[in-house]
């Protein structure tokens, strides 16, 4: 696997120079300061590749490009932001980067309750809790008909959670779900928010998926021209959130899209943390069905509790069974190196860290702290050679 870090450029207080010392040779990265639905330029592009090669490293994947609202919705100037992205994928190939990992994840990027919860080693990771989002969504966002979408025992557990919290607390929620979080690339007031959730009211499960299909079928021949590998991130986490529905899941959901725009350059960012929320997913059914089109990974775990809570664990604890993914990506490695593929070296990074030692009293981007993600990379690492010296 090719060892990567992700990077949110020369702002980020962990550092490319600390990125070269953790071993990770690659960087995955994108251009933060160009609004949404605008086209990268190709000098754009390679001064910022530039930048990163003139630290020893090499930009490798590009994440994210993210997909403008009105494509998500095909409303207003989604045809010209269709345009501008094709062309974005075009000045990325002729500046040397061919993979891609966006997601159609609508609103919100990944999405937590708490950046920060404390575990009992001292350290802190991030967390989803039912009851603070449907508290959220309920009586802090006033969502309209929300009330529909929850029981009864959803509500009043949520009615509960939120009597208890002050307006210091409310105000942690309200950021750690909706300010800014990383990856975003945009950040909401109230105002916004509501009205960006309000534009998804009459958009089923089936239209937004109607949509995505369409997108990939007016961009793949431009990927599959210039040899640009599109990798789609899972919906994290797996489920609807404040009525918007989710159509990249499960085994279901990935298999109607593969099989909708069957090219290889339509592919998956296989997050192990994303899939591994949900009880139900088989991660190595899920690997091994669409292994052949798994263009980037992003390897974590969570830890549920059986009642929709989760918490990010340490990369070879909880739910996830690390060393049988790690075993899948080499397997394949193996396979496409068998039959010629050029890409047969899997781009791979830590995802998320618990927040912890020294970097406890610095300000980093929520679950991209420097030393979790170290210890987390130094840990696969380390599983990766294991499995391949046993096996020779």
């Amino acid at each position: 696997m090719k060892e990567s870090f992700r990077w949110y450029g020369p702002k980020d207080s962990v550092s490319l120079d600390y990125i070269r010392q953790a071993g990770a040779k690659n960087i995955v990265s994108a251009l933060h300061d160009v609004p949404n639905g605008s086209v990268w330029k190709v000098g754009q592009i390679k001064d910022y590749r530039n930048y990163i090669k003139n630290k020893g490293l090499i930009w490798t994947v590009v994440e994210s490009i993210p997909v403008h609202e009105d494509i998500k919705q095909r409303v207003g100037d989604f045809e010209k932001y269709i345009e501008n992205y094709k062309t974005t994928i075009l000045n990325l190939a002729s500046s040397g980067i061919h993979t891609i990992c966006y997601n159609f994840m609508p609103v919100l990027d990944w999405t937590r309750t708490d950046l920060y919860k404390p575990l009992g080693d001292g350290s802190t990771a991030l967390a989803y809790e039912t009851d603070a989002l449907c508290a959220f969504d309920l009586f802090v966002v006033k969502r309209k008909n929300a009330n529909q979408d929850y029981s009864l025992k959803q509500i009043r557990s949520a009615q509960k959670y939120f009597t208890d919290l002050d307006q210091e607390s409310i105000s942690i929620l309200t950021n750690s779900i909706i300010a800014g979080l990383p990856g975003a690339e945009e950040e909401y007031t109230m105002e916004e928010f509501n009205m960006r959730i309000e534009a998804y009211a009459n958009i089923t499960k089936e239209t937004l998926r109607s949509n995505l299909i369409q997108f990939l079928e007016a961009i793949i021949p431009t990927a599959e021209s210039c040899g640009i590998r599109m990798c789609i991130h899972p919906d994290d986490p797996p489920q609807p959130l404040f009525g918007i529905p989710r159509v990249v899941s499960n085994l279901d959901d990935l298999n109607r899209l593969f099989s909708a725009v069957p090219s290889l350059n339509n592919g998956l960012t296989f997050c192990t943390g994303s899939f591994g929320v949900l009880a139900e997913n088989n991660l190595l059914e899920m690997f091994t069905k669409h292994a052949d089109r798994i263009h980037f990974l992003h390897l974590r775990s969570t830890q549920r509790d059986g009642k929709g809570n989760f918490f990010e664990a340490n990369h070879l604890e909880g739910d996830v069974d690390m060393y049988t993914m790690v075993k899948a990506a080499l397997i394949e490695e193996n396979r496409r190196k068998s039959k010629g593929r050029k890409d047969f070296e899997i781009p791979m990074r830590p995802d998320h860290g618990h927040q912890m030692l020294d970097d406890l009293n610095k300000k980093t981007n929520p679950g991209y702290s420097a030393i979790g993600r170290l210890r987390g990379l130094a840990e696969i690492r380390g599983l990766a050679i294991g499995i391949k010296r046993n096996e020779n």
